[in-house]
């Protein structure tokens, strides 16, 4: 069997013999060669993802002023970074959001002006000590100003991540994107054949020391990533490279419409092919890779799989769900992740990149565990009133007026001859038909796209909708759109005195 060594494929870097692919070349070189012979041809196999990574950040340290501060709290262009560390040592997230333009701009857009050469407002306070007797401090400075600033990623260049959709009659903003109702589209990230994980699933080349392309730099990978689960085949790394050294093309500030701001961050890594294993593993395909579709309408850790599918029918841009084809939609960019790969293959081959084994293996059957939670939160179904009533779409206002006197309910859900949600009407509906006129047809009066709840979705969920929606009431709906109760912002407050009298 072939069996080389990283010190083989470096000197045929530095001799200029060094044969170079990208990942999603490979497959087709195993194929018409087997994995023995493609060993003894290939050495390096490049990899690369270009995609959102929430869990991006940046390490800064701004030298001492004079007279010197110690930050307390500092402000970069209005987003806050964190400086519980030292005087003026300061961490920004990409997900921490503008103290005046909230979504519109964070701290991915910060760390991109940086890389991109803008100058950046800082503004620090604190409360002064003996040897760090400044309590402000305002100066503008770029990133040629900083002693250092070193992008360290707790998790990033995901094995590949769960896709996502909607069976809800409502949209949904989300870290996946916007989420249509009743299915209509599904949303998936990570770049499939080229993902850098999935050509080394077992973690033989990648690991604590390994050198990667890190947004238009050498970075390294400083160990496994949080919530790395490859038992899963949801394995991550945390990295860590020089931002004074990237390239703005793989550094790209964006804000998720409803959910916050992310990074765009641009990751290579190289496999050397060291056997026919590793020629092997390198040979996957997108045919090979699979995922879940998720039901994001679910607000809840363990949601629906709608089905599994392959990153090549997700490619192909329409997946049947139940009979439906549903268009598809990548979060991440192809084109810049193939960029990524032969940009890394040019370099080894030019001999500006020499690859590193690992100096410590990550593990490859760790399961990231939920959260230890020691209050139990309680559920719609424990707030609820179960006595509900509600009225046939075909009565008309004067009967919704009657009801609502005679039940003290002040919303009623409306309902369909088979019992299935389609309205609601309150008594506010009914003062305003009346004030128009208008003593007909209910539907004519009721709300159509009734926002709802789920009896097994926690209570905090359900209160965040009432107060997104500037709304008091919601019917409690079953699978079958059938009413199983309705939670009021009555029942929340009433929920909340008991909490406190406890």
């Amino acid at each position: 069997m072939t069996e080389k060594t990283i010190e083989d494929i470096n000197t045929r870097i530095a001799d200029g013999s060094v044969h170079v692919v990208t990942a999603e070349e490979m497959p087709d070189i195993v194929s018409q060669l087997g994995p023995e012979q493609a060993a003894k041809e290939v050495d390096i196999v490049t990899t690369g993802t270009f995609g959102a990574m929430c869990s991006s950040g940046v390490w800064l340290n701004f030298g001492h002023s004079d007279p010197p501060i110690k930050m307390q709290r500092l402000w970069l262009n209005d987003v806050e970074a964190y400086t519980g560390v030292a005087a003026v040592d300061a961490y920004i997230g990409a997900a921490q959001l503008s103290s005046t333009q909230g979504m519109k701009y964070g701290g991915a857009h910060v760390i991109e002006d940086l890389v991109s050469g803008k100058s950046i407002d800082i503004h620090a306070i604190s409360q002064g000590t003996d040897c760090y007797p400044r309590k402000l401090l305002d100066t503008t400075l770029t990133i040629e100003d900083l002693n250092q600033a070193i992008m360290m990623n707790p998790r990033n260049a995901y094995q590949k991540y769960a896709c996502a959709s909607n069976s809800s009659n409502r949209t949904l903003y989300t870290y996946m994107g916007t989420l249509l109702p009743n299915c209509t589209n599904i949303t998936y990230s990570g770049s499939g054949v080229l993902s850098p994980l999935s050509n080394d699933p077992e973690y033989r080349t990648i690991g604590m020391g390994t050198r990667i392309f890190l947004s238009g730099t050498q970075g390294y990978v400083t160990g496994e990533g949080t919530q790395h689960d490859p038992g899963d085949q949801f394995g991550t790394l945390m990295v860590q490279g020089d931002l004074k050294k990237m390239d703005k093309k793989y550094i790209r500030g964006a804000t998720f419409n409803g959910y916050g701001t992310s990074l765009y961050v641009g990751i290579g890594i190289p496999i050397p092919i060291l056997n026919s294993d590793l020629a092997k593993a390198t040979a996957v395909t997108d045919a090979d890779i699979t995922t879940s579709i998720l039901d994001y309408s679910v607000l809840r850790f363990n949601k629906p799989v709608l089905r599994n599918v392959t990153y090549e029918e997700l490619k192909s841009g329409m997946i049947d769900i139940n009979g439906h084809d549903i268009p598809t939609s990548p979060l991440s960019s192809f084109h810049d992740a193939r960029a990524i790969a032969t940009e890394l293959k040019e370099w080894v081959k030019q001999g500006k990149f020499y690859p590193t084994l690992p100096v410590e293996r990550i593990s490859n059957t760790r399961v990231c565990k939920p959260m230890k939670q020691t209050q139990d939160m309680p559920m719609v179904i424990d707030v609820m009133p179960t006595r509900i009533t509600t009225i046939k779409q075909d009565l008309c206002i004067e009967d919704a007026a009657k009801m609502i006197m005679d039940s003290n309910f002040s919303h009623l859900p409306v309902v369909s001859e088979d019992d299935k949600l389609v309205g609601i009407i309150t008594a506010w509906d009914i003062a305003r038909a009346v004030a128009k006129n208008k003593h007909d047809r209910l539907e004519d009066a009721m709300t159509k796209n009734v926002i709802t709840a789920d009896a097994t979705e926690p209570i905090d969920i359900a209160a965040c909708r009432l107060e997104q929606y500037n709304i008091s009431a919601m019917p409690v709906i079953d699978k079958h759109r059938k009413v199983v109760g309705i939670i009021t912002s009555d029942d929340f407050s009433k929920l909340m005195a008991r909490r406190r009298d406890k």
